[in-house]
């Protein structure tokens, strides 16, 4: 039977009793319909393993066929112009500059049958970080307040941590699709209230945090003085109550403060800390560091880390000669964008990410998800109105591959299959709704649990099912 988590303005005691019948009717229907349905009510496999979740972001959707699923045997204009590398798991290919990345397989799944039906940035970055789609499918829409919530927003509200600094981040964001931020990375119906902390990845400041330092000068009785007064000068000014910015900037200095008075916090942030051989070893570049700041949140006990591996969807069209600005949307110049910008990169990255939490004995109890919001055709082609010279791929959403690791998830497995094309699942397809399921089941919380909106209506965590296959028979 689904189970409703209800928010601090909404406790049962508070409820009128239209309010108590109508909540007690749905959820017997619920119980009914899953009857019905004969779901089995066991918990899925992967149940509470994970006490973390790393969802590494790939914006701009990376080529299934370039990295995760090779198709040597395919006509030139589909498999490209890469080579297939065996990896540390005997029948399981990669592409060939994923070479770092092919002996860390041995502990991950690569799932690739997975499937949805939007092949535009904005509203697929949407899908992904929801797990629901947008009312206007294939298609860029501006953020609004009827949004579905984040993954990270959700999880705030189901399972606040106070014994943490903070439940959830997004780490070297905001998401542009492919200039302006996207849909799907905000609280929308659940208000800013719960939107994750958002920390953007500047590569000049290796504290993202340093501003925040505490000073000599300001010891903690100097500090709460000014609160006082901040709080007395706030509250003269009734216009700061209906400001959508003031509550906003209310809402930061609130964080900031958090953040003062929990050490911590601080260090968690501070990636200069580490040895230089492990900053060197995840890459230093922003998406580089982002992964290593997402492996000391875990580390400090953070339970959602949402790392945008690359904030820009298509940046080269606009820094061409700033690696940083690269983006997974490779209309054109694909190969040799994949190979001299951002294979490289990512392979350095993530192949840290998986050794060090494994060495660290992180891994058991990390999930980590590596998505985009979708793939690349399974033809090469030149595509008109695009920047570049030489051929790429269009926008693929009919299959693509994903990347899990730990927290009981197959070590050297492949989950789904695609045709020998790259162009369709031949097994079970699954959405982004199930790879949000597998993330809550995870970490312990139902997906089929309800919780209630700031109108007091009724919301599912996920639409979809655990990828019960990830974790074996």
């Amino acid at each position: 039977m689904s189970r409703f988590i209800w928010p601090k303005k909404l406790q049962p005691c508070n409820l009128a009793r239209r309010d108590w019948l109508w909540l007690s009717t749905l959820a017997t229907i619920s119980c009914l319909q899953r009857q019905t349905r004969g779901e089995n009510l066991a918990r899925p496999r992967g149940f509470g393993r994970a006490k973390s979740v790393i969802l590494v972001f790939t914006n701009g959707g990376q080529s299934q066929i370039d990295m995760w699923d090779p198709k040597p045997n395919a006509p030139l204009d589909v498999r490209g112009e890469f080579q297939a590398i065996s990896t540390g798991v005997p029948g399981i290919q990669v592409g060939e500059h994923l070479a770092k990345v092919s002996r860390v397989l041995d502990r991950c799944t690569i799932v690739r049958s997975m499937s949805h039906q939007d092949i535009d940035h904005g509203s697929a970055v949407y899908l992904s970080l929801t797990g629901h789609y947008h009312a206007r499918r294939s298609s860029n829409p501006p953020p609004r307040p009827t949004d579905a919530p984040t993954l990270a927003a959700v999880m705030r509200r189901v399972r606040p941590m106070n014994s943490f600094f903070c439940d959830a981040l997004h780490l070297n964001g905001p998401v542009l699709a492919p200039s302006e931020p996207s849909a799907g990375q905000y609280g929308g119906i659940l208000g800013r209230a719960f939107e994750p902390m958002l920390v953007s990845g500047d590569t000049d400041s290796p504290n993202p945090l340093g501003a925040l330092q505490t000073k000599r000068e300001l010891p903690n009785g100097r500090l709460s003085e000014r609160l006082r007064l901040k709080q007395a000068l706030d509250g003269s000014s009734s216009d700061l109550n209906i400001s959508t910015s003031a509550v906003d900037m209310d809402r930061w200095y609130s964080q900031a403060l958090d953040l003062l008075a929990t050490p911590k916090a601080r260090e968690a942030f501070d990636v200069q800390s580490e040895p230089v051989s492990v900053r060197q070893r995840y890459g230093e570049h922003r998406s580089g560091q982002a992964m290593l700041q997402a492996r000391r949140l875990v580390e400090a006990g953070v339970p959602f880390v949402n790392v945008i591996w690359n904030h820009c969807s298509r940046g080269q069209d606009f820094s061409p000669d700033d690696t940083d600005e690269y983006g997974w949307d490779t209309h054109n110049d694909i190969f040799g964008t994949l190979r001299e910008r951002l294979i490289p990169r990512f392979d350095q990255s993530f192949s840290a990410l998986i050794e060090d939490l494994d060495q660290r004995q992180l891994l058991e109890q990390t999930l980590v998800v590596c998505m985009g919001e979708f793939g690349r055709a399974p033809r090469v082609a030149k595509e008109p109105g695009f920047p570049g010279f030489a051929p790429g791929r269009k926008h693929w959403a009919s299959v693509y591959s994903i990347v899990m690791a730990g927290a009981g998830v197959q070590r050297g497995a492949v989950v789904g299959a695609s045709d020998r094309l790259g162009a369709e699942p031949i097994t079970a397809r699954y959405g982004p709704w199930d790879v949000a399921a597998t993330m809550f089941n995870a970490l312990g919380i139902p997906h089929s649990d309800m919780y209630l909106d700031l109108e007091a209506r009724p919301q599912r965590i996920s639409d979809g099912s655990p990828i019960e296959e990830v974790y074996g028979t």
